[in-house]
């Protein structure tokens, strides 16, 4: 069972609006929320590692996103623009 901070009866209301959503629709939502994580994740490297270039913040996002292997095969393409 998954702990949540909100009241059943918002989260049906939620439910029921999601649920009449169309499909690009939510697949739009979910693009967006994806590509705000990615610029929090951004963020966080930058304050971590901030003598880091940009390019080198990418890499390390696509490290984490992608794992070490497969970021290094994709490093020259540009998958991670933001």
């Amino acid at each position: 069972m998954a702990i949540s901070d909100t009241h059943p009866t918002a989260q049906a209301v939620q439910n029921r609006l999601l649920s009449r959503l169309l499909v690009w629709r939510k697949l739009h939502m979910l693009a967006e929320l994806n590509q705000i994580a990615c610029q929090r994740a951004l963020e966080s490297l930058r304050e971590r590692y901030p003598e880091a270039s940009e390019k080198e913040w990418r890499r390390h996002l696509a490290e984490r996103l992608l794992g070490s292997g497969i970021a290094r095969m994709v490093s020259g393409y540009h998958l991670l623009r933001l």
